[in-house]
């Protein structure tokens, strides 16, 4: 059993919280200390970012976190000897990796396959790498029991939808708005009807993100969903801090209200 499913199967009902942070960013040797930060917290499951210099889903908040932990080194290797290092001491809370593809085809599929199994990566989620040109890819993550997370946006046909869900593994990732990454106002409603469609094609959990800011618009959108990604706010919160003290204080006091408001549902 993945620890994706064994992580949504203990949580009996609860909804999953899963944070995003940028890999390297606003310092490369805080990102481990962050990630345990975040499950101490309360996250379920940390979404990792991998900087990549054309990062088209994300907002200026995230594209500019990209761009600094580049200009300090990180690229994909780093990131994955980040979660190697995270694994020395937590090899329970599930580690997806999200980025773009382009870096994964330079590395070679096999190589990186490897090395994220090996680091104890759980699962990929690439923004610009749909079921339809993920073939090979997902053969071989599948032949190292690591999961591939698929997206589906509010523009996505029902047709579509039902062949994402036919390929997904470890969780559907529904896109809550049209837009970047922290871009617009959530409309609840609309995102509540779309989770609810979701679930006739899947038994897989569905995690809400995009546009997801704070307590309020977690709760607002998780009614029906297993689980809320949450990454700008928190990405933006960290870029100010000077310290890895003040870092993980920011980031504690993000969370927690969030995992407190989710619980209460």
């Amino acid at each position: 059993m993945s620890l994706l499913k064994t992580t949504f199967e203990q949580l009996e009902g609860r909804k999953a919280l899963i944070p995003f942070v940028t890999a390297g960013y606003p310092d490369p040797k805080w990102t481990v200390d962050i990630m345990h930060e975040l499950v101490k917290n309360g996250a379920d499951v940390i979404e990792l970012g991998m900087p990549f210099s054309d990062p088209m889903a994300d907002g200026p908040v995230i594209q500019q976190a990209s761009e600094h932990a580049i200009t300090q080194g990180i690229g994909i290797e780093s990131t994955i000897a980040m979660v190697k290092t995270f694994r020395q001491t937590n090899q329970t809370t599930p580690v997806v990796l999200m980025g773009y593809l382009n870096p994964v085809e330079c590395m070679g599929y096999d190589q990186f396959v490897a090395q994220a199994k090996a680091a104890g990566v759980d699962a990929l989620l690439l923004v610009d790498s749909p079921p339809e040109e993920s073939k090979e890819l997902l053969e071989k993550l599948k032949a190292q029991d690591l999961e591939q997370i698929f997206l589906i946006a509010p523009t996505t046909t029902e047709a579509r939808a039902r062949m994402i869900c036919e390929h997904a593994a470890g969780f559907v990732y529904y896109v809550a708005l049209k837009g970047v990454t922290g871009s617009a106002d959530l409309d609840s409603m609309a995102v509540n009807k779309d989770v609810i469609n979701i679930k006739k094609y899947t038994d897989l959990p569905v995690a809400v993100g995009f546009g997801v800011k704070d307590a309020t618009s977690a709760v607002a959108v998780a009614e029906h969903a297993n689980a809320v990604v949450i990454g700008s706010a928190l990405v933006s919160l960290m870029g100010a801090c000077e310290s890895l003290e003040s870092a993980k204080q920011v980031t504690g006091e993000f969370i927690k209200p969030i995992r407190s408001a989710l619980d209460s549902l």
